[in-house]
């Protein structure tokens, strides 16, 4: 990120920028470092994920001007827009779809030269060059497009980038094939053009559909807010407004049932509220006159009357969607092996290339001679083994690992979560399992068992729900009661055989417990208790086996997060809003720790984010499985402790496969230099590397177990 000082006096505002052109970190410091030359820029800041650049400027500086400067370093941009967003979607399709062309082809031309391999010669072997050339033509020119509108967007603006040597490789050697079979030479090597095109869609298809997930994650929780709200006029009418329409001071009713538009102040009203957005906790917490509560939120009891206070970009969903984004963005920025390897990989091969061709002209060698050795150097060190090195072990490592309910998202999650050294467990729905489940159904007559039952099956409240799931399960049977209804800030009332009854909260500040009352018996208190994941202490034993430190970072109160930790060994964190687990990993990657976020509700997607890699259990909400980096099945936490040690063999056999590509060229690259190899032989060689690496990969079948 690009940052100066504030303009003195003068207005600023802030402009996002959508820059689907920008895909590595080459991108983003060409970008940044150019705007932060200019006048009137106080900061730019480019999301790779999002491939949205982030502008805050002077207002004299207008919009197109910004857009002008962004395209004239070679990248287009628009205005942020829904269509534009469309877009950047539609880019991870397009690249799929070219991918999927290339794989096809790259298979019908590796048939037909099976046929040449095996010694055809003459107007046969001529025939099957032609037929390779027919697939092998267009599919450069269709599958190759992002790699070559790349490559001439920065040439004609006077830089270079990796897709330059890519596409000069591509098209040298699709062309020397081409004139090999149009003269009737013995060598055309289109299936190594193609291969080599299909290997490098494949590994930016799978970055594109990664930093699509990362955006879902943001889109999730924005869409966690209602749609809109019923705004009441003072001496007036009420009116449905939408949620972007609204504005501070309007005075909205919430039913109960409903979710808040936005941020505002109780002004009418008693009811109690799920606060899991923000906090994590499970149990709701009762709301009054001058609560604040805030947009997403869902009011469980009874309806109240709110004024607004802040909506859209400043209400409290929209500032945790915005961490989170900001958190995803540090991770963006992580290269992986294959990356670092081939960002030098690939220039060197094609300066290789170009000496050889150089070479063995001065050498005396005819044109096209020495064109031929170039195009071998060049096939010989096809970069598919070491394509193959990273994604190849994370494929089979992935697929050992959904066999124990493990789904990894986004491949290189492995090689972070090998590099782990500290887990923060959230509490509710992650140690614990979430489902509030009671503990006293004793405490209850029979009959007043079905009583209880009747009342909690007419209310959808967590607790409501989790008595009628236990009472269900003793084979209770619910009676019939008259006049059910709902008594704004206390729960459910009814009467039975003439005598009231009632459903309502607990003491003030016991989240997890209701009361029981009827006629003028003694009130019974029922208790719930939300258990531990059954194998919670085996896996903190495992991880600690494993050199990881383990601590619990909770929205929850520090009551309910001691009770539910109680023998685990573990230290707490309690009361934390989302910037604050923000804080706390930033504090840990500053001390030098890699830390393992593990957490499960809307509050923790910044947290997720964040972390150096991340995990959230099957029953996350969609905002935490999105933001998570592996999601894991079941009420087991073993999963986690399974996927650290699968990720650590992992990592080992990526280093294998690297040794296996790199000592394949040390031993090629010099032959092939030397004119030993021709491109016949310099194909089976490069295909040879890529089997050994998927063979080596394959033992990884097992490395969940």
């Amino acid at each position: 990120m690009t940052a100066h000082q504030p303009l003195s006096g003068q207005a600023i505002q802030r402009t996002v920028v959508a820059v689907p052109g920008a895909h590595c970190a080459g991108c983003m410091a060409k970008i940044e470092g150019g705007l932060g030359t200019l006048p009137g820029i106080v900061s730019a800041r480019l999301n790779l994920t999002a491939k949205q650049l982030t502008i805050v400027h002077a207002k004299s500086v207008q919009v197109p001007e910004l857009i002008a400067a962004v395209e004239k370093m070679g990248f287009s941009a628009q205005p942020l827009t829904n269509a534009a967003a469309a877009r950047q979607d539609g880019a991870t399709r397009a690249l799929l779809r070219a991918t999927a062309v290339a794989g096809f082809a790259a298979m019908n031309i590796m048939l037909l030269s099976v046929s040449v391999w095996s010694g055809a010669q003459g107007p046969i072997r001529d025939l099957f060059h032609l037929l390779s050339g027919l697939i092998a033509i267009p599919t450069v020119a269709y599958s190759g497009r992002p790699f070559f509108r790349s490559a001439w967007g920065a040439l004609k603006h006077g830089r270079t980038n990796m897709d330059v040597p890519i596409s000069i490789g591509v098209l040298l050697v699709t062309a020397l094939s081409l004139f090999e079979a149009l003269t009737g030479g013995p060598h055309a090597y289109f299936d190594g053009a193609v291969m080599l095109l299909f290997f490098l869609l494949v590994g930016r298809a799978l970055d594109s559909v990664m930093r699509d997930r990362a955006r879902e994650g943001v889109t999730s929780l924005l869409k966690q807010t209602a749609p809109g709200a019923l705004v009441i006029a003072d001496g007036g009418p009420s009116t449905w407004v939408r949620a972007e329409d609204l504005r501070p001071g309007m005075r909205i009713i919430v039913a109960a049932g409903e979710r808040l538009a936005a941020d505002g102040i109780v002004e009418e009203g008693t009811s109690s509220v799920d606060l899991s957005l923000l906090t994590g906790e499970s149990a709701p917490r009762p709301i009054g006159r001058a609560g604040k509560v805030h947009a997403g939120t869902l009011n469980l009891a009874s309806p109240l009357t709110v004024r607004v206070i802040a909506v859209g970009a400043d209400s409290s969903i929209a500032e945790i969607a915005r961490l989170m984004d900001e958190a995803g963005q540090g991770r963006s920025r992580y290269v992986r092996i294959a990356d670092r390897a081939a960002r030098l990989y690939a220039p060197a091969v094609h300066t290789l290339a170009i000496a050889s061709f150089i070479t063995w002209l001065l050498l005396g060698a005819g044109w096209h001679q020495a064109l031929l050795i170039a195009a071998a150097v060049l096939i010989i060190t096809c970069p598919c083994a070491l394509g193959l090195a990273v994604p190849a072990a994370q494929i089979v490592a992935a697929g050992s690992l959904m066999r124990v309910g493990v789904l990894v998202k986004d491949g290189s999650a492995l090689e972070r979560l090998a590099e782990a050294d500290r887990a923060l467990f959230d509490k509710t729905g992650t140690l614990t399992l979430g489902r509030p489940e009671l503990v006293n159904a004793f405490a209850l007559t029979a009959e007043d068992q079905a009583i209880a039952l009747a009342l909690a099956r007419s209310s959808r409240h967590p607790l409501a729900e989790a008595l009628r799931r236990g009472l269900e399960a003793e084979g209770v049977l619910a009676v019939s009661l008259g006049e059910i209804g709902e008594q704004p800030g206390f729960g459910l009332t009814a009467s039975y055989r003439g005598e009231p009854v009632s459903l309502g909260r607990g003491a003030a500040g016991d989240g997890l417990s209701s009361t029981f009352s009827r006629g003028s018996q003694e009130p019974v208190r029922l208790c719930f208790e939300d258990r531990l994941r059954p194998d919670a202490k085996d896996v903190i034993a495992r991880l600690g086996e494993l050199g990881i430190e383990c601590s619990v970072a909770s929205g929850d109160s520090g009551r309910s997060v001691a009770a539910a930790i109680r023998g685990l060994g573990l230290t707490a964190q309690t009361d934390m809003r989302p910037e604050d687990k923000l804080d706390l990993i930033s504090r840990l990657h500053r001390s030098g720790h890699k830390v393992l976020m593990i957490g499960d509700g809307l509050n923790d997607g910044p947290a997720l984010a964040a972390g150096h890699v991340s995990m959230a259990p099957g029953s996350a909400s969609d905002v935490g499985q999105n933001a998570a980096d592996a999601v894991f099945l079941g009420d087991s936490l073993l999963p986690v402790p399974k996927a650290i040690a699968a990720a650590r063999r992992t990592m080992r056999v990526i280093r294998q496969n690297f040794v296996i590509a790199i000592g394949y060229n040390a031993i090629a690259v010099p032959l092939a230099f030397m004119g030993q190899v021709t491109p016949l032989v310099a194909a089976l060689a490069m295909s040879g590397s890529s089997i050994m690496v998927v063979a080596n990969a394959l033992r990884l079948r097992n490395a969940a177990r």
